[in-house]
């Protein structure tokens, strides 16, 4: 991916290498790329990725983050993310101008190791990725991504970085519309199945604005990149997952989607490039 070094995004703030003692959710994390329940092989890290859901939960514990210089290899990652932001900025500023949709509200994106306090709760760096409607923030523990190709068989490279990003500013704008609240209130009324299939079509309209924002970036886009977003959306698919972890998939408990599901849908919205054709509950709930 084609990048550069360039004003700063007032919206960002790199939390990395600061001590930060909190508490963290045991039992439960906010929206984020995957939802797995996976303990990790042997004694290696001794800790469990834990389900990740909307809403925070279950019991806590206290853990201290400790403080430790950022490398040249951090700061320069630490640019890149915020390369990534101010272009989504500037993207769906002007689509959402396109679109007579009013103002672009922004959202903040905050890099942390290992543990987070946000609006949401408290989240370790297990819950990979995520976004939290309450504080309208995007967090980010870029360990994920080593763990994206060492544990889930991913690709890697600097635009599966980015289609994971462009993915959560898309839950971003499924706040500011209103899509997310009004998936709250069906899932409320709705049963377990139905709430999964809910949650599943709001997971993939974000994978679809994650593609609309690629398609309004072509010119960054370098030989391989798209295939490294692929790759990505393939490795957490929730049959891909369940696969992995669990030797079978059932298809009632999905929560994003199939692997085909998120490539095709990343896929539409990179070929078509309009925010507006991206309705997926209505694809996947009539």
């Amino acid at each position: 991916m084609k990048w550069q070094r360039r004003k700063k995004s007032d919206n960002f703030e790199d939390r990395r290498g600061m001590s930060n003692k909190g508490k963290l959710a045991a039992g439960g994390g906010v929206i984020a790329v995957v939802v797995i329940l996976l303990q990790l092989f042997g004694g290696e890290t001794g800790q469990q990725l834990a389900p990740i859901i909307e809403q925070v939960g279950g019991s806590q514990t206290t853990q201290q983050v400790e403080q430790r210089e950022l490398t040249q290899q951090d700061k320069a990652m630490g640019e890149f993310m915020n390369f990534l932001l101010i272009n989504t900025e500037e993207t769906w500023s002007r689509l959402f101008r396109e679109n007579s949709l009013g103002d672009y509200k922004e959202p903040n994106m905050v890099l942390f190791t290992s543990a987070v306090n946000t609006a949401c709760g408290s989240a370790s760096s297990a819950s990979g990725p995520f976004y939290c409607p309450a504080d309208q923030k995007v967090y980010m523990d870029l360990a994920f991504f080593d763990e994206l190709k060492t544990r889930f068989g991913a690709k890697g490279g600097d635009f599966a970085i980015a289609y994971v990003t462009a993915h959560e500013v898309g839950h971003h704008i499924q706040t500011i519309l209103g899509t997310s609240s009004k998936v709250r209130q069906l899932q409320s009324q709705s049963n377990q199945t139905q709430a999964n299939k809910l949650s599943v079509a709001q997971e993939l309209q974000a994978d679809f604005y994650a593609g609309v924002w690629a398609h309004h970036n072509k010119q960054l886009l370098e030989a391989g990149d798209i295939e490294e977003a692929m790759s990505a959306a393939r490795a957490v698919g929730d049959d891909a997952i369940q696969r992995r972890t669990r030797g079978s998939v059932n298809s009632d408990s999905f929560t994003h989607g199939t692997s085909k599901q998120r490539m095709d849908w990343f896929m539409k919205g990179y070929n078509n490039g309009d925010m507006r054709n991206g309705d997926t509950f209505s694809a996947l709930l009539n």
